[in-house]
């Protein structure tokens, strides 16, 4: 009789891994580059642990201030930064503000304990694609990584269903209330704004749901060039977020 592995009864399968398809982004030949900055040395080290154990994920660099941070930013190419909002020398806020000026095709995934919707909606208005609260159970940081640079976002369950239940309960609300501050400091989509037929291709395949690997597959190009025109995209409308993409373009006439 075969050996079962240690910790399943009788009866019950031990769980398959996952396959990894190869136009997917992320291969143990072409890894994602992962900056991590988070100054709860414990939480680091847990979180450094997992993705350096997924051979699809590079870990390039740690730091665990403001400071430090900026030295990563200004020394090392990366396509997923994660970061801690509350840092000892400041708010993580700032690190994203200069990726997304600085960076513009790299992805962001905040690892927080904060999850009151003021900043879990300011992060969201700057550009991150993920938000992970360090206390929750049921997540994985690599997995949250793998899902961002294949054109997905990665939301904490608990955090995700909270905000889904917000939007049930205010329908016209659109999950978008944050401060004055931060609403006077989006500017609004230029009505002339134009795109190249390939970046309105690429805006119809994402407005009928499909990710960044997928619309690579079929345009024959890599998830990461698709993933440049849809940051090309976002610079042209002024938007952080490709419903936003979609919302102005189909409202506009442009696709």
């Amino acid at each position: 009789m075969a050996e079962r592995r240690s910790g399943y009864s009788a009866g019950v399968c031990t769980p398959a891994a996952m396959p990894w398809p190869d136009f997917l982004t992320g291969q143990e030949t072409a890894p994602v580059r992962v900056l991590l900055i988070d100054d709860d040395e414990f939480v680091r080290r847990v979180i450094a642990q997992e993705l350096l154990s997924d051979m699809r994920i590079q870990l390039e660099g740690q730091a665990d201030s403001i400071r430090e941070g900026r030295k990563l930013l200004a020394t090392h190419e990366f396509d997923v930064l994660m970061v801690d909002l509350r840092l000892g020398d400041g708010m993580g806020f700032e690190l994203i503000d200069e990726a997304r000026n600085h960076h513009s095709n790299g992805e962001i995934i905040v690892i927080s304990a904060l999850e009151d919707d003021s900043h879990v909606l300011r992060a969201f208005e700057l550009g991150a694609t993920g938000y992970l609260l360090k206390n929750a159970w049921l997540q994985s940081f690599a997995e949250a990584v793998l899902h961002v640079v294949n054109g997905g976002a990665a939301i904490t369950p608990r955090l995700a269903r909270r905000l889904l239940h917000r939007l049930n309960h205010n329908p016209h609300n659109s999950l978008q209330n944050p401060p004055a501050a931060d609403t006077l400091a989006q500017r609004p989509p230029s009505r002339d704004a134009t795109l190249t037929p390939r970046e309105s291709e690429i805006l119809r395949f994402v407005a009928c749901g499909y990710v960044s690997a997928e619309i690579g597959a079929r345009l024959g190009i890599t998830g990461q060039t698709v993933n440049a025109h849809i940051k090309s995209i976002y610079k042209k409308l002024h938007v952080h977020s490709r419903a936003q993409a979609v919302n102005f373009a189909v409202h506009s006439g442009l696709i």
